[in-house]
């Protein structure tokens, strides 16, 4: 008991370091699914704690777009490269913005004209070095402290994570030197009607708390290392008192993508096998059950000893 009031006491207390104004952080929130009711709610939790908030997402919906850098309008928006999308919802996803609108700017949806949220019509990294770029400077003078991508509506685990834009925006700001977390939940927080779904609350509820312990821990200091970034899985049905655990990126291949083997041409996938004991962290384990957090290495740099491998293995041929 004694235990449990302790435990208690140590999240209240993060979470009143983190509301408190010498602990306020500037945050840019980008993702790679537009407006989104997992956007919205964790936007919300974070104004409550009392973090400045920019939100720069892309337009439409980017999954699998990974790092790509590229723009679909440079003046206002047309339907080019997601033309589907545009001409289904006659602008940005969800109302965020018309067709005709300006290819970068505010929303124009009723609800979301403060100021704070931000559209990008291009990848989801397009989006995000608008907001550290263009957004950053303009409001606060400065990068901001964190960059925090997501939530994803589903998981990003396995091999499918260098795929991924919700990582691909943590691996750019990052390598930028900035601390930079991605959060994935399941895919039935999705809410397109009312942007309200009761998961995208809980998740965003829990992302608070973990961010409030990483400043308690932190004191002054960066939140995270150099060169580390976050993965954060969350289960598909999480609450309060959802439990959190390390996880490792692993070799468990939740999705098995293929590219099909007839027409319509495009992705297939296949049941995965059975997991092996040496597999129990993997994340794509991990969130079945708890909030799955892996430490991400920034970029494809080798760690020592694979360098000095390539250096003993092509001596011969570096001496020339």
């Amino acid at each position: 008991m004694e235990k449990e009031v302790m435990n208690r006491f140590t999240i209240g207390a993060a979470l009143a370091l983190c509301a408190s104004p010498a602990l306020a952080l500037n945050i840019v929130l980008a993702n790679d699914d537009g407006l989104t009711s997992n956007l919205k709610a964790l936007y919300d939790e974070l104004k409550a704690a009392g973090h400045s908030v920019i939100v720069s997402v892309p337009c439409t919906g980017q999954s699998g777009r990974s790092s790509a850098i590229v723009m679909y309008s440079t003046t206002t928006i047309v339907a080019d490269n997601d033309k589907t999308q545009i001409e289904a919802e006659g602008g940005c996803h969800n109302g965020a913005a018309p067709l005709g609108a300006p290819a970068v700017g505010p929303f124009t949806k009723n609800g979301y004209t403060n100021g704070d949220y931000h559209y990008v019509h291009g990848t989801p990294v397009m989006a995000l070095m608008y907001g550290l770029d263009v957004l950053a400077p303009a409001r606060w003078g400065k990068a901001p402290d964190l960059v925090l991508s997501g939530p994803n509506e589903g998981q990003n685990v396995g091999k499918v994570v260098i795929n991924s834009g919700t990582i691909g925006n943590v691996q750019f700001a990052a390598g930028r030197g900035l601390p930079a977390i991605a959060l994935s939940a399941g895919s039935n927080t999705a809410d397109n009607t009312g942007l309200a779904n009761p998961a995208s609350r809980v998740v965003a509820q829990l992302a608070t708390r973990l961010l409030a312990t990483l400043q308690a821990k932190a004191g002054s200091a960066a939140l995270l290392p150099a060169g580390v970034a976050l993965n954060v899985n969350f289960p598909d049905t999480p609450t309060a008192s959802t439990g959190w655990a390390f996880a490792r990126q692993g070799t468990y291949d939740t999705y098995q993508l293929k590219f099909s083997k007839a027409a319509p041409w495009g992705l297939s996938g296949a049941a995965p096998g059975a997991p092996t004991a040496d597999q129990a962290e993997d994340e794509a384990l991990v969130y079945k059950s708890r909030i799955a957090v892996t430490a991400m290495q920034v970029g494809y740099e080798q760690r020592p000893a694979g360098q000095q491998w390539l250096r003993l293995r092509l001596r011969d041929l570096f001496a020339q």
